[in-house]
Formats: C-alpha cells, sequence, structure tokens
C-alpha cells in the first residue's frame, strides 16, 4: 500500500485512542507528514521497538504496541508451555496505557501476564522476570530520549534483552501479525478479574533492594561519613528505590530536585533527560550551589544509568564520565575486595569494545579476566549467563560501559543504576573516611595508568532518508578508510560485520570472534582510537573517541583533531 493509502486506512481504523484521531485529522494535505509516519514500519531491532509516539506504522502507539504483543506472544507461545511475562514501565507519555495494553495482548493469548503496580526501572523488570520465573519481560521506556519518544524493550528468560536470534524470530512474528484486528486482546481489569494478568507484590520489590544492598563492600562505614548527596531521578522511576537503598545503607542527607523529584512524562524541566549531558543536571547543580553536597546523583527516566558530579576546590561542579565512574568502581571493587579476601578465584570483569581501555591495566593489577563485548549491556549480562551456566557466576565482579550503565552482582542481567548509585556513594564514603575526596581518587587514577580521555559524539540521520544516509556512510568507510584520522595514522581496522581486523601495514587479517555487528574500529598511533558505529534504537550514527596524552592537556589537544578531522570524513 502506498502511504496515502496507510493514512486513509488509519483514518478508518485507529478510533481506539483519540489522540490518534486528532493527529491523523492535523496532517491531513500535508504529504512529507503523512510520508514521515507510513513510509515503513516502526522496525524492530535487537533491543525492541523505539520511536516517536503518536499516529502510524512508523510510530509508537496503541496498535504498534499490540501487533509487537501478540508477535512476541506467537514466538513465546511456540517456545514455552504455561508460560508467563512480566511488565514493567516508566514515566513517559503513555507508557501505562501501552504497558497495559501488552499485559491484554498476552493474557488473551493464554500468557500470564505480570505487572508492577506503579512506574518501575528497567533493572526492577530483569529482576521480575527471573524471580518470578518468567519466560520474558517487557519494559515499556525510551531510557534517555527525549519526551517525543518511547519504546518497548523485551527481555529473554534469562533477565536479558533478547538475543539476536530470539529477536528475529520475534521479527518474524510481529511482520505477520495485521495492523488492526491482527492482534488479540482482552480489557486489563477483566484480565486482573480472571487472574491471567496480576500486579507484582511489594515483596518482589523489597527482595530485589536487599540484593542490590549485598552488593555493598563498606556499608557499615557510611552512616558514619557524613556524606552528603543531593539527588534528581530527572522526573523518573529512580525516586523511591533509590532514595530507599541510600536511606537502607544508611545516608542521612539526601536532597532531591523538587522540580525533578515526580514523574513528568513532559521532562519540563531536562529536555534531554540524560545524565550523560550538563543540560540535563542543571537544576541539580543549582541546588548543590546552596546545598553544598560531596555528590550530585542523577538517574535516567528509567534508572538504568546515572550520573555524576563532584565539588572541586573552589566549590565549582565537576561532571565525572561514565568512563570514569567505571574504571574508578572497577578499581574500587577489585581493592577492597582484595583487601577483604572476599575476591573470587579467577574473577572477571566485562566492557563493552567502546568502553575505555584504562579497565584492562586495572584488571592486570588485581589479576582480574577482562572481558570486551559487542555494544549493548544485555551482551554484559550475556556473559554473566555463559559463567552461570558453568555454576561459576560468583567469577563476576563488575560490568560496564562508557555510557553510564554499571552492575555488580548477578541478580539482573542489566544496568542498575540503583546499585550504581548505592556503590558510588559508598565509593565516596570510603575515600572520604580516608581524607580523600572523589575529584582526587580521578587524579590517582590517571597519575597511576595514564591520562585517557574519552569522548562520544552522535550525528543525527533523521527522516525518511537518515537510515539510507547511515548505510551509504559504513559503507564508505568500509570501501575507503582514512589512512590518519587528527594527524595519526591509522594502525589497524576492525570490521565486526566482516569479523576480521586489518593489520594496515602489512595487510594481515586477524578473525573477530565477537558476533557480526555494524561497527567499524579505526585503532591509531599512540594508542589512539575512533570507532564508529550506527545506533540501533534512535535516528543517528554514533562515534566514539580515545585519546592518551602524558598530561591531561595532551590528551584534550589529540581529541579535538580527532573530533574536527573525523567530522569532515563523516561529511558533517
Amino acid at each position: 500500500m502506498t502511504e496515502m493509502e496507510l493514512y486513509k486506512l488509519w483514518c478508518e481504523k485507529a478510533v481506539d485512542d483519540p489522540d490518534l484521531q486528532e493527529e491523523l485529522k492535523s496532517i491531513e494535505g500535508d504529504s512529507d507528514a503523512i510520508i514521515d509516519r507510513f513510509y515503513r514500519d516502526l522496525e524492530f531491532g535487537t533491543g525492541g521497538l523505539r520511536g516517536v509516539i503518536g499516529a502510524g506504522a512508523y510510530r509508537l502507539n496503541v496498535y504498534t504496541i499490540r501487533r509487537a504483543t501478540q508477535g512476541l506472544a506467537d514466538y513465546v507461545n511456540g517456545a514455552f508451555k504455561n508460560a508467563a511475562v512480566a511488565i514493567s514501565y516508566d514515566s513517559r507519555i503513555k507508557s501505562d496505557v501501552f504497558a497495559k495494553e501488552a499485559a491484554g495482548v498476552l493474557a488473551a493469548n493464554g500468557i500470564k501476564a505480570y505487572i508492577y503496580t506503579e512506574l518501575m526501572p528497567t533493572p526492577c523488570l530483569s529482576w521480575a522476570v527471573r524471580e518470578l520465573g518468567c519466560q520474558a519481560g517487557v519494559m515499556v521506556t525510551a531510557s534517555h530520549n527525549p519526551a517525543k519518544y518511547n519504546g518497548y524493550k523485551v527481555y529473554g528468560d534469562d533477565g536479558c534483552q533478547l538475543t539476536l536470534d530470539a529477536a528475529n524470530i520475534v521479527t518474524e512474528k510481529i511482520e505477520a501479525v495485521d495492523m488492526f484486528g491482527g492482534a488479540k486482546t482482552v480489557d486489563f481489569e477483566e484480565g486482573l478479574k480472571s487472574g491471567m494478568i496480576e500486579y507484582i507484590k511489594q515483596e518482589v520489590i523489597d527482595k530485589y533492594l536487599d540484593k542490590v544492598a549485598e552488593q555493598g563492600i563498606h556499608t557499615d562505614l557510611v552512616a558514619d561519613s557524613g556524606l552528603k548527596v543531593v539527588y534528581t531521578p530527572l522526573n523518573g522511576t529512580g525516586n523511591k528505590p533509590v532514595r530507599a537503598i541510600l536511606k537502607k545503607i544508611g545516608i542521612k542527607e539526601v536532597t532531591v530536585v523538587p522540580e525533578q523529584e515526580n514523574p513528568d512524562g513532559h521532562f519540563t524541566t531536562c529536555p534531554f533527560p540524560n545524565p550523560e549531558i550538563r543540560e540535563a543536571l542543571s537544576k541539580g547543580l543549582e541546588l548543590c550551589a546552596k546545598v553544598k553536597p560531596d555528590l550530585l546523583l542523577a538517574t535516567d527516566p528509567d534508572c538504568d544509568r546515572v550520573g555524576i558530579a563532584v565539588p572541586d576546590p573552589e566549590g565549582n561542579y565537576v561532571l565525572f564520565s561514565g568512563n570514569e565512574v567505571g574504571a574508578m568502581l572497577l578499581k574500587y571493587i577489585c581493592q577492597e575486595r582484595t583487601a577483604l579476601g572476599t575476591m573470587p578465584k579467577d574473577p572477571v570483569a566485562v566492557k563493552t569494545i567502546v568502553t575505555t581501555d584504562i579497565c584492562k591495566k586495572i584488571a592486570d593489577e588485581y589479576g582480574v579476566e577482562l572481558r570486551n563485548v559487542l555494544t549493548g549491556f544485555k551482551f554484559i549480562g550475556e556473559q554473566i549467563g555463559f559463567l552461570e551456566k558453568d555454576k561459576q557466576e560468583d567469577r563476576y565482579v563488575f560490568g560496564f560501559e562508557e555510557s553510564y550503565g554499571y552492575l555488580a552482582g548477578t541478580y539482573v542481567r542489566d544496568k542498575d543504576a540503583v546499585v550504581a548509585s548505592m556503590l558510588i556513594c559508598e565509593m565516596a564514603a570510603f575515600y572520604r573516611t580516608k581524607g580523600v575526596t572523589l575529584l582526587q581518587a580521578r587524579e590517582d587514577l590517571y597519575k597511576t595508568y595514564g591520562n585517557y580521555l574519552h569522548s562520544q559524539e552522535s550525528f543525527q540521520c533523521e527522516g525518511a532518508s537518515g537510515m539510507e544516509r547511515m548505510k551509504e556512510i559504513m559503507a564508505d568507510l568500509r570501501k575507503n578508510g582514512p589512512k590518519e584520522i587528527g594527524g595519526l595514522k591509522t594502525v589497524s581496522v576492525a570490521d565486526y560485520v566482516a569479523s576480521e581486523q586489518t593489520d594496515c601495514a602489512t595487510g594481515e587479517k586477524t578473525v573477530l570472534t565477537l558476533p557480526k555487528s555494524d561497527v567499524l574500529a579505526f585503532d591509531l598511533e599512540q594508542g589512539a582510537s575512533v570507532i564508529i558505529r550506527p545506533s540501533g534504537t534512535e535516528p543517528k550514527i554514533k562515534a566514539y573517541y580515545t585519546a592518551i596524552g602524558e598530561t591531561r592537556a595532551d590528551a584534550e589537544k589529540t581529541e579535538a583533531a580527532l573530533k574536527a578531522d573525523f567530522k569532515k570524513i563523516l561529511g558533517f
């Protein structure tokens, strides 16, 4: 069908949500707006669905949610008997509506749906899948994206996001479902009455918090440390669980940013609710100027990422990167567990290929096996699963990715800002009792292991032409890879689609053992590197830069040259 034919079909059929009818009427005669909503279906990628909320096949709405859930139900019923699925959702616009729609479709397909009574973090979904013995899970969230987005993340029975193979099967099932009438559904309230939909009990949440608390190392020092914290949940799901865990470990002075305390899917005071960027933390930083805490914590809307800021000697607050916090936590965990004699035999830490290599030096110092995986926390969770199959899950000590996601413990299989918030506060309290600030601890890290500087840059590729442009960029880089970037010669190129790394001097090729993925990594002189990949969930292409210098200033100079040159190479 053409875009206009699809538009007319939606005008006729999409009557369950008045908001959709209003939107469809508003774009009547606007060919560009119609094409943008109907030129393709919203793609079910490896992480599920993510898109702009609204009317059309290329939007997130009750119909695309029902269709996706029917595909998931067909997959689950084909693979399991007497199946159950856990559901959670965040504070975004229509998240609760979409979660209940998903529950209704699952119940109509004979699948028990467990759903939280209120918004809950992503890690709580991973926990519920495992704790309740479910065969799959659904988290309604668009993580840290702007307010116009929402999403639908699907998890397997191991509490990880779906594997590539399973996601492909679900995609095939979804494509076989008619948008209107193809999904079975029952009313949510009727599902509750029949017992096919059931609210998740408080005891499940309490057990989760107990598991989080078990990951502490020096929690006994926290209560008397005098640590002061300012916290912002960025109008998302972290407010209750993060405050509960900080109270549990004895932090008495926690001041919450009032404008960002309660759920608000419009994110009125932080249009980009991403703790990676300073703008999202602006209200928290304003409060810090008054309260003068030792630490600012900020969790994203689905509370799987956390960012921090700490005071410098002049009283200004300095933001730490995800790489810095992750490396500091790895150092702290290895150092203190070794000192206490609680380090497991043959310990394992896991990071993604775009995450700082300073971890290798830390891991080597403490005899930790460091595993590199593809971008995406599910690959870190997958490594925990491999250890669990061999009854060696206790070997896992820590995993993290540069995009502010961290996990200690094996109780969930996704990044967890609740446990990360707890450990960051505990680490700050521990160093405080030693007369060391987090800023000093960071400087000590660089003095010990070298000045590693990392940054990430995203290039937007919006609209119908955006996906094609990303494909063209990657194809051109594969065919005409840069001989140098920022004045540094390319030493080797790793192509994760071809599963090979090529030495630029000799032409020798080495097989890469990680799963195929649309990623290119350019290793440069002086230990620098540039890695590029299209986002799997957003219309943008991402570049990751690594620069190493004798001093911080040297690393910053190299980084600036890399970014300026690579931007020209990409044509932005």
